[in-house]
């Protein structure tokens, strides 16, 4: 043969004109003969084999020419064949690579064949995919057209073939064929030939994809073995830059590739090159968008997680990247740092350079938590998550880590505070101290080991020092005399001495003896003997390695073995100080002692180091709390994980998490409220046990705990999850409730918080299955309603909340109401209970009484008849005990309806707390009955109605007069007037029954109002608290009854509300008027200004109190928000955080409606800054620092600028002034408020001169200026030389004419404002009589005026009695002048509404 085939860069260059003997296509056949040629090909090859390529290599290469337009079974009958030719090249080759006499020719025409062959295979496989890659773009999902399918069937035949085309290659590559080549130097073309394929092949959208995966192997081996094998390692380190930069995807792909080539092929320096290149990358370079940094990031991140111990020698190239701009590239570094970290540089066994790289390592991430970028801190805090959880990390840094994380809980962003709650979990789930961590109970032990190891100091230090000299330093001291003596023993001697020398001394039995015996002549000075035994011993024992140097008998030889066994090594330190003179008996209790105190040193470390990390999880705690309310959800599912964690690892406060969480099973997000459920689940709802018994005991333990000493809030919430899991089909259920009847009737020994704890869990229970309480009433009855009720009210209250879960009210039915009759043993009880303890000093017996009653109201036939005898007998009980006290005769209860009548007389000797009781009794029966009519009865009646028209319904049947009225009917129907009209005449009937007929005389409930009128107006006389306390939550609850009763003494209840000098009256008629401000909104409206001033009361209980109900009762619209919400604002500086929490929350709700906060901002500027209130400046900024965050708005900015602006011609005060200029600069100023700040200037600027004015106007341009455009900026720089000049130089020294003239065009344009402004209101002044009367707002806020009523109905007027001289006591009782009469009446709801709701 005597051509030579060269690989071509370009397909094209083959039909060229070659270089002598270079192969040249002759024949590039047509697409129709093509068919043909390749049968005469597939001929050539059975008969010839592979060697067949060479004469038919025109008929490939014209399929590559004509690729385009040749039919795809052509395309598939090429690719065949040639995996046939490069199959049989591999099969062949083997034997004649081996054999040695291989001639030149055969060797050439070995060489073309492989190199053509590979040549068109690759080529061919590479427009195959490109061919692919384009169908797959046209018959993307969607695209059903027949063609599509064709194509996509094309498609998969080149995936199912792809992988033979590699298969093939690697096959033949792998074999030693660099042997065809002169001396073995294969060329570039060749490798570029097949390696271009690979890499084409990778660039595939689908290469990473699963079912990729043949392939992506076969591409990955082929590569292993150009790079092993032909020298492919740079070619393969750069092209794997280009293309992580252009192909994403292929982050994972490279990863695994670069693993494999250097484990499997042992290539370990591609590492080094790829990373090398990555490195060099410049910081702007990866800044910019599109270079690939993120491919990049993601292959360093996979590739440490292959091979970290890899990554270590290339680290430095990388950790420049840190200081990049690229926060993506960070990210990989520390996450690179991260794997190494856990995987390499742990454990124990560390030398000191893996130490040292440690260290710096944990330096360099714990730095980069304090990152510029959120993305970065986040990654880094879930990298130390990864490195707590694989206890990787140090004990040294657990203390500094974890404040770092704690510190990140404050972070802006929400994935890096997320990150830190993971890591903080983390830390606790493998903390190495301890299973319980509490500060408080690690403070003892470690005051008492500190005291301990001081002691141990002191004792040391007290006891006489001891000199402790080192065998190196006695050594030196000794050895010039010894050197002497050595030197004079060495001296040439008479035989006579020697002999006598040899009797003196005998070796011992070993040569370590006789060593000892040198160091203790030695110790005391016989130089001369230990010389002569030392020189003796080198030939009893001339095989020991001590006395080896001796063999050659000098001075320093002598020296040398004397010191080696004078100082002696570590191993024979032991047996040496054993046979040593008393000194090193001292010198091993010295050691002892030493090491004791080094145990309790570390002792007393390891207990700070514990107190210091459980102080840090509690603060992390305290922390991650108030994140359980944040508005953001994936928080809050990470703060509820992180609670269930710490509760389980009994961390101290971890319960108050987990409580704290409660309250969210009423989330509206139900993935929150999901995340609480599971954790509930989670830690109470899934015990631990061998049995079902022993899992249901476990999970009721459990419960119980978490009731114990729960609000009633919790309780609630803890309701809904329990009834979850009693409504669930959980196997444990019934064990479970039998547990609970256990527990409850005392079978097993309780206490007896548990006791009410298992009665309460019982009625939750119920609510899901009614008849395990309804089936059991009797033994509730007996258990805790029975005898030894009086013994405990608290379990008899649990009891009662326990069986109203049976009620129609909890269980919100629509059926026939479920109640049980008046002789039921139950309500004989109850009753019975009640009674007995009107008469008893007990302080649970309210709780219990109002529950009682409440029950039987919700479940007992005519609870009114029950109520009025319960009242009677009490009644009866009170008067009883005053009968035995022998005071007064015996009084039945029909006296007492008489009124007051001698009960001054009586006062005195009543029992206070008897009549407080009788009195919260009669409230409680006033509330629930009147709740009673408008709930129970007002329902039944409509439940009723609708049978009945249900029923007539039925009975009627079609008939013409219904046809005819059909059209009516239906209009009617339409509009609810049916429905509205029967429902009107039903609350008309319960709203004349609660007027006419509950407090009539022959009602029992009237004949307590006038005694209750008394107490509370006669304060001097009855000032027992709790009877005072009782009877005014007893009015208010009367004056629920109707407006007539409301109105009779409203000016009492107010009278008590400011002058009443206990903080739970106050308190308790605060939410009395504000029930009665939603029942009678115009009988209240003209008070309000009392109600809000309470929200300035001394005691912080009163003001808490206050806005609470205040915000209730303007969020729902039952107030107007006035200028009086100013008091509510003074709130957000209350020194009680929780007040102003709740201030704060106010207006965040007030906030949601439309420009609420925006109308009231001026009123409120006004009142706070009045001179009379002299609030500071520094609180008058907090306050409206607040307040102007709400206001978003360009507009609402704008037009508050004008009206801030006008107010400074009518502010009075410097100070005013000055609030002023802090309220305009608070606003966030856009281009149309600046514009008109600047119209406004005659308002302010005679006030410039005064640095508080000036001062903040100035800060406003400093604002303005930032990120400004040069018109607008230029704009703000000319207004701040005006203003400052007008500051330093004053208003009449700065104007000139054409500013005058400018000003007077302003001034006037205001002045215009002004006018036209003021117009309307003239206007509106001589308004017609038919118009409404102006509101009270416009007349201003002093006091409330209105017409006189046309009904001259004198009330009596009630004084204040005590006991002193009543003529002289002040009338505790507002005056006439001092009650605000109704001056705007609100619209109300109907009577109807307010029921349905």
């Amino acid at each position: 043969m005597s051509w030579d085939f060269l690989v071509p860069v370009c397909v094209g260059d083959l039909v060229k004109t070659g270089g002598i003997n270079q192969y040249v296509v002759q024949d590039v056949v047509s697409p129709k003969q093509l068919p043909s040629s390749l049968s005469r090909f597939r001929a050539a090859l059975r008969s010839q084999g592979p060697s067949c390529i060479l004469e038919h290599f025109d008929t490939g290469y014209s399929v590559l020419q004509h690729f385009n337009s040749v039919d795809l079974a052509v395309k598939e009958d090429t690719l065949e064949l040639l995996i046939q030719v490069v199959g049989s090249l591999a099969v062949s080759l083997p034997a004649l690579l081996a054999s040695t006499s291989l001639s030149a020719a055969e060797r050439k025409e070995k060489l073309n064949a492989v190199k053509m062959s590979i040549f068109l295979l690759c080529k061919l496989t590479e427009s195959l995919e490109s061919d692919s890659y384009r169908q797959s773009i046209v018959t993307a999902p969607g695209k059903g057209s027949k063609k599509g399918k064709s194509g996509g069937e094309g498609l998969m035949q080149w995936d199912s073939e792809r992988e033979k085309v590699l298969q093939a290659l690697i096959q033949l590559l792998q074999l030693d064929i660099r042997a065809l080549w002169n001396l073995s130097l294969v060329e570039e073309e060749f490798i570029s030939c097949v390696t271009c394929c690979c890499y084409k092949l990778l660039e595939n959208p689908t290469i990473s994809h699963v079912k990729s995966k043949p392939t992506r192997d076969c591409v990955i081996h082929l590569l292993g073995l150009l790079i092993k094998k032909y020298s492919h390692l740079l070619g393969a380190s750069v092209k794997v830059i280009q293309l992580l930069q252009h192909f994403e995807q292929l982050s994972s792909v490279f990863a695994q590739a670069v693993f494999v080539w250097s484990t499997e092929y042992e290539v370990r320096a591609v590492i080094g090159e790829v990373i090398r290149e990555i490195g060099q990358k410049s910081s702007e370079e990866l800044a910019r968008e599109g270079s690939g940094v993120k491919a990049f990031a993601s292959f360093l991140s996979e590739l440490s997680a292959l091979v970290p111990e890899l990554m270590i020698p290339n680290i430095s190239v990388l950790i420049t990247h840190l200081e990049g701009e690229s926060h993506t590239m960070r990210v990989a570094v520390c996450e690179v740092l991260g794997e190494i970290l856990v995987r390499v540089l742990c454990g124990d066994g560390l030398d000191e350079s893996g130490k040292a790289d440690r260290d710096r390592f944990f330096d360099t991430l714990q730095e980069h938590l304090h990152d510029t970028h959120s993305h970065v801190r986040a990654r880094v805090l879930q990298v130390f998550t990864r490195i707590v959880n694989s206890k990787a990390l140090p004990l040294c840094r657990y203390s500094e880590v974890m404040e770092l994380a704690v510190g990140r809980l404050m972070d802006k962003s929400i994935n890096a505070v997320k990150s830190a709650i993971q890591l903080l979990a983390a830390f606790i789930a493998h903390n190495p101290y301890s299973c319980k961590l509490s500060s408080a109970d690690l403070k003892k032990p470690l005051a008492k080991e500190t005291a301990k190891l001081r002691e141990m100091k002191e004792k040391l230090e007290g006891k006489a020092p001891v000199a402790v000299i080192k065998a190196s330093e006695l050594w030196a001291a000794m050895e010039p005399e010894l050197l002497v003596t050595v030197r004079t023993e060495l001296e040439p001697r008479s035989d006579a001495e020697k002999e006598q020398q040899e009797e003196e001394e005998e070796a011992e039995e070993d040569d370590r003896a006789t060593a000892v015996k040198i160091a203790q002549y030695l110790r005391v000075n016989k130089y001369r003997n230990a010389a002569q035994l030392c020189i003796r011993a080198h030939s009893c024992f001339p095989q020991s390695e001590m006395f080896a140097a001796l063999s050659t008998l000098t001075t320093q030889t002598l020296m040398d073995t004397l010191a080696l066994i004078f100082k002696g090594s570590d191993e024979d330190a032991p047996e040496l100080s054993q046979n040593l003179p008393p000194i090193s008996q001292k010198d091993g209790d010295k050691e002892g002692e030493d090491g004791e105190l080094k145990k309790q040193e570390m002792l007393v470390q390891y207990l700070r180091d514990t107190e210091t990390f459980a102080l840090q999880v509690e603060r992390a705690i305290s922390v991650i709390n108030t994140m359980l309310y944040w508005k953001t959800t994936s928080v809050v599912q990470e703060a509820v994980q992180f609670c269930v964690t710490v509760c389980e690892f009994s961390v101290a406060n971890s319960v108050s998490g987990v409580r704290k969480m409660l309250p969210l099973v009423w989330s509206t997000d139900a993935a929150i409220k999901d995340a609480v459920v599971q954790a509930y689940r989670r830690l109470y709802l899934n015990p631990q046990g061998d049995t079902v018994r022993m899992k249901a005991q476990t999970l009721v333990d459990s419960l119980s705990e978490l009731m114990v000493d729960a609000s009633l809030g919790t309780i609630q919430c803890l309701e809904e999850i329990v009834q979850e899991f009693f409504g669930s089909d959980s196997n444990l259920q019934s064990t479970v409730v039998q547990v609970l009847w256990e527990r409850f009737t005392g079978k097993r020994e309780t206490s007896a918080l548990h006791k009410r704890a298992a009665v309460l869990l019982l009625g939750m229970a119920a609510r899901a299955e009614r008849e395990v309480v309804l089936s059991n009433l009797d033994t509730l009855c007996s258990v805790a309603l029975g005898e030894k009720v009086t013994e405990d009210f608290l379990l008899a209250r649990d009891t009662v909340i326990t069986i109203c879960s049976i009620t129609d009210h909890v269980r919100q039915s629509k059926a026939a109401p479920f109640r049980l009759p008046q002789e039921h043993q139950l309500f004989t009880c109850l009753t019975q209970a009640v009674a007995e303890g009107v008469v008893m000093e007990d302080p649970y017996w309210q709780s219990f009484m109002e529950q009682a009653v409440r029950l039987l109201y919700f479940l007992a036939e005519s609870p009114d008849q029950l109520c009025s005898r319960l009242l009677q007998r009490s009644a009866r009980l009170v008067l009883d005990q005053i009968a035995e006290g022998g005071e007064i005769n015996n009084k039945d209860v029909s006296q007492m309806q008489d009124g007051s009548q001698g009960s001054g007389d009586q006062g005195e000797q009543v029992n206070c707390v008897s009549l407080a009781q009788l009195l919260a009794l009669c409230g409680a029966v006033a509330f629930w009955q009147v709740s009673h009519l408008e709930r129970s009865v007002s329902a039944e009646l409509r439940r009723r109605r609708g049978e009945t028209e249900e029923r007539e319904e039925k009975e009627k049947g079609p008939s013409s007069k219904a046809k005819q009225t059909a059209n009516e009917s239906t209009m009617e129907e339409e509009l609810g007037l049916i429905g509205a009209s029967a429902d009107d005449t039903e609350a008309e009937l319960i709203r004349k029954i609660c007027e006419t007929e509950l407090l009539a005389e022959e009602n029992l409930l009237s004949a307590f109002l006038p005694l209750l009128v008394r107490v509370c107006s006669s304060p001097g006389r009855y000032s027992h608290p709790q009877l005072t306390t009782a009877a005014c939550l007893a009015l208010s609850q009367y004056m629920m009854i109707s407006p007539s009763v409301c109105e009779e003494n409203i000016r009492l209840m107010f009278t008590v509300l400011e002058r009443s000098a206990l903080p739970v009256v106050r308190a308790n008629a605060i939410i009395a008027l504000g029930d009665l401000t939603v029942r009678f909104p115009n009988i209240l409206e003209p008070w309000t200004q009392n109600l809000y001033a309470r929200l300035s009361d001394e005691v912080p209980s009163v003001r808490q109190t206050a806005v609470t109900v205040l915000t209730q009762l303007v969020l729902k619209d039952v107030l107007k928000v006035k200028g009086q919400v100013s008091e509510v604002a003074v709130l957000l500086i209350d020194p009680e955080p929780h007040i102003t929490s709740l201030a704060l929350n106010f207006f965040n709700e007030l906030a949601t409606k439309d420009n609420a906060i925006y109308n009231l901002l001026p009123d409120i500027i006004s009142r706070l800054s009045d001179p009379e209130r002299a609030m500071s400046s520094e609180d008058f900024n907090t306050i409206m620092k607040q307040l102007f965050s709400y206001i978003t708005k360009e507009r609402q900015t704008e037009s508050l600028v004008e009206k801030l602006c006008q107010r400074f011609r009518t502010a009075k005060t410097e100070r005013q002034w000055c609030d002023l200029a802090v309220s305009l600069s608070l606003l966030s100023m856009c281009e149309r408020g600046f514009k008109r700040l600047q119209e406004c200037w005659e308002c302010y600027s005679d006030k410039l001169t005064e640095p508080g004015v000036y001062q903040p106007l100035l800060s406003i341009t400093a604002k303005l200026r930032r990120g400004a455009k040069v018109q607008f900026k230029a704009q703000v720089e000319e207004f701040e030389k005006r203003l400052t000049a007008v500051h330093t130089r004053g208003l009449e020294n700065v104007e000139s004419p054409e500013m005058d003239e400018e000003n007077q065009k302003e001034g006037g344009s205001c002045e215009r404002t002004v006018l036209q402004t003021n117009r309307p209101s003239r206007s509106r002044a001589k308004s017609k009589r038919g118009q409404a009367k102006p509101s009270v707002s416009s007349q201003g806020d002093d006091t409330f005026v209105t017409p006189r009523k046309t009904r001259k109905s004198k009330k009596p007027v009630i004084t204040f009695s005590s006991d002193e001289e009543e003529e002289d006591e002040e009338d505790a009782v507002m005056a006439e002048s001092e009650t605000p009469k109704v001056t705007t009446p609100i619209a109300r709801t109907s009577r109807r509404a307010r029921l349905r709701n």
